[in-house]
């Protein structure tokens, strides 16, 4: 399994008139392809943000493997 770095994006109107690109969430999931990382990703942004549907939060995703990974914290 690899590790993917997923960011959830809105697309906004800023005070100025220009459109601009907001990171609403950034998650990193381990997950066999990028496709899978997506899909993990939307559900996990979901249980965070107590949503029915991501895109009610974000207008889109982008999936990129991860060079470094993320300090990882174990439960005991």
């Amino acid at each position: 399994m690899a590790l993917y770095r997923v960011q959830f994006f809105k697309d906004i109107l800023g005070d100025n008139g220009h459109h601009a690109e907001v990171c609403q969430h950034l998650l990193e999931v381990e997950a066999a392809n990028s496709c899978d990382a997506g899909e993990l990703a939307k559900l996990k942004f979901c249980e965070t943000e107590h949503l029915t549907d991501w895109s009610l939060r974000a207008d889109r995703l982008r999936v990129s493997e991860s060079e470094c990974p993320a300090t990882r914290h174990t439960a005991h």
